[in-house]
């Protein structure tokens, strides 16, 4: 069985439409969370989501979000969470709402979080390649998780630790949007990057009046 991993779309409907355009055939997808945020188009993401089913664990923009708060948001982000809210319908939102922390798939062999794994509703700690560890895991063979939108694989003895990046806002360096694939009978991971079309992008940031920073970021892939 492959399955595609991805993480922190953002809003990026054009991200995303080039991801999956370019992921191969995989038997199913699963999302590491924060589907909404920063840029333009939440409800776009939100519903490609949901018609495909795709198995979603809730970020920290997610559940901003759903349940008006703003945690210690910069303004950018501030600014995408409002927007999320006001482009959002009551059936979205309640989507949104409804996603766990955390999600075991396959038999149990995959565990989906969006931050720390031992409490997945803490973001700050263990999300960062230099903090990828074996006990990161428990009895799943792969853990997965986003937040740092910095893409990162991990092979151990226990299993696999596996960031597949960001799609609607990489932090890498690399502009591209982020994917990764998952072999869960070879126990392996592919990772992917795709470019699109920022200036579309940025494009639709200045239409919805968000922040600028937030489209030129992502020409640097920061």
């Amino acid at each position: 069985m492959k399955i595609g991993l991805i993480s922190d779309v953002h809003g990026n409907r054009v991200a995303l439409e080039a991801v999956l355009a370019d992921m191969p055939p995989v038997d199913r997808l699963c999302c590491a969370g924060d589907v909404v945020g920063y840029n333009p188009w939440p409800a776009d993401c939100v519903d490609e989501l949901r018609d495909r089913e795709v198995p979603t664990v809730m970020g920290n923009h997610d559940v901003a979000t759903a349940d008006e708060t703003a945690f210690q948001f910069n303004g950018m982000a501030r600014a995408g969470v409002e927007h999320a809210r006001a482009e959002l319908s009551s059936e979205q939102l309640a989507w949104l709402a409804d996603l766990p922390a955390e999600r075991l798939l396959c038999d149990g062999r995959l565990k989906l979080v969006h931050g720390n794994p031992d409490d997945p509703k803490r973001y700050t700690t263990y999300t960062y390649p230099r903090q990828f560890s074996p006990e990161l895991l428990g009895e799943e063979d792969i853990l997965v998780l986003g937040h740092t939108h910095v893409q990162c694989v991990r092979e151990y003895d226990e299993g696999i630790v596996v960031n597949p990046g960001s799609v609607g806002q990489p932090r890498d360096g690399d502009p591209r949007a982020s994917y990764a694939v998952l072999d869960l009978e070879a126990i392996t991971v592919d990772t992917h990057r795709v470019e699109y079309d920022i200036a579309a992008v940025q494009k639709g940031v200045a239409e919805a009046g968000l922040p600028t920073r937030i489209g030129t970021r992502l020409e640097q892939g920061k």
